[in-house]
């Protein structure tokens, strides 16, 4: 077997002449219709119609090779299994371009809850070798003139990936998620990424659901305006719920121009609840994260953590909610940030050993 062949094997093609045929392991090709390669797999142009091939009660893993392009397009995945290969990491691009600030096809606002490329709403799904984009560039906006800002409740949030409603068991390795603020948006289930690279610079890993990150890259953009300040976590943990984001060996890195000291490790966020006295932030929400045995550059803040603002039971918009009245802590950081924080807790090695991948993931067989 010659080189080359052995490349296009691994890859999961076979070519033949004039051909380049999807092995059985791959059940659909998702490619650009400038791309003059053909499969023996259905080839899509998009990935909803990919997507929409896929059994509604499927069993077993429906794969989907995306080649290298930029598939510009907002996907729900809502079928079992589905799984995305990508062709190249870098190569192979999910994209859109929403933000909670601007105007939608229906002349709404996009509202930051609209704004995923991707949502899953279906237990299985997975994804390898990719990126997930969202195209919003809001560095760019905020220091335009009348530009979108996060202080603005319609500003700037634009969110790649969300975990919604129906999603469980999501495993994405070796996936580029990218996007300014708001990138990653684990809501529900349970969800493992490996060896990720997220990026963002505002609460841009935020959510409701059990999440852990093993070897993931965490790199934090800067904030010339609106304000300074980064956040990387923003959890919405229920109280019930022992475990929301819990980040074992990553990286928490810096784009260049990010200020040393400027970016907390989270803040705690408290939905908000219709009651019958009212509408006011939950108190079942409760935030949890952890970083264990994580590096961190200098761009981390010497708190760790710190507060965010609901809307209280007596209708201040401001009330403050505190660290030390959630579940935030670390354990065996190091590297330029790396320090004895001065708010959230400090794990002993007991706990920070308990905290480990079927614990969090309450039993999943990773």
């Amino acid at each position: 077997m010659t080189m080359v062949s052995r490349r296009t094997v691994a890859a999961g093609l076979l070519l033949l002449p004039g051909v380049a045929s999807a092995t059985p392991r791959y059940d659909a090709v998702l490619k650009r219709p400038d791309d003059p390669r053909r499969f023996s797999a259905p080839t899509y142009e998009t990935l909803s119609a990919a997507v929409a091939a896929a059994s509604a009660n499927g069993t077993r893993p429906f794969r989907i090779l995306v080649t290298k392009g930029v598939f510009d397009e907002q996907v729900v995945i809502d079928k079992p299994f589905v799984h995305l290969i990508g062709e190249s990491r870098t190569g192979s691009i999910i994209t859109h371009l929403a933000a909670s600030g601007l105007t939608a096809p229906d002349g709404k606002r996009w509202g930051t809850f609209r704004t995923p490329t991707l949502f899953v709403r279906a237990p299985d799904f997975a994804a390898r070798n990719l990126t997930i984009r969202n195209a919003f560039d809001g560095l760019a906006e905020m220091t335009k003139p009348g530009g979108l800002h996060s202080h603005d409740g319609g500003g700037p949030q634009a969110v790649a990936l969300m975990l919604d409603k129906g999603s469980d068991r999501a495993r994405l390795t070796e996936v580029d998620i990218l996007s300014y603020q708001d990138t990653l948006f684990p809501d529900a289930g349970r969800s493992l990424f490996e060896r990720c690279l997220i990026v963002g610079s505002y609460d841009f890993i935020f959510g409701a659901g059990r999440a852990f990150f093993r070897e993931c890259e965490i790199r934090s953009l800067p904030r010339p305006v609106d304000p300074v300040d980064g956040y990387v976590v923003a959890p919405s943990t229920p109280i019930d719920q022992p475990f929301g984001f819990v980040f074992k060996d990553c990286k928490l890195t810096k784009a260049p121009g990010t200020a040393k000291g400027s970016v907390y490790l989270g803040r705690p966020w408290r939905p908000s609840s219709q009651f019958p006295d009212g509408r006011y932030g939950d108190p079942r929400f409760v935030a949890q994260t952890a970083f264990i045995d994580c590096w961190m550059d200098d761009h981390v803040a010497p708190e760790g953590w710190t507060e965010m603002w609901y809307t209280g039971k007596d209708g201040n918009p401001r009330t403050m909610l505190q660290p030390e009245e959630v579940r935030f802590s670390q354990y065996g950081s190091r590297g330029p940030g790396a320090a004895a924080f001065r708010r959230g807790r400090t794990l002993s090695a007991a706990e920070a050993r308990a905290m480990d991948v079927r614990a969090v993931l309450d039993g999943w067989a990773v």
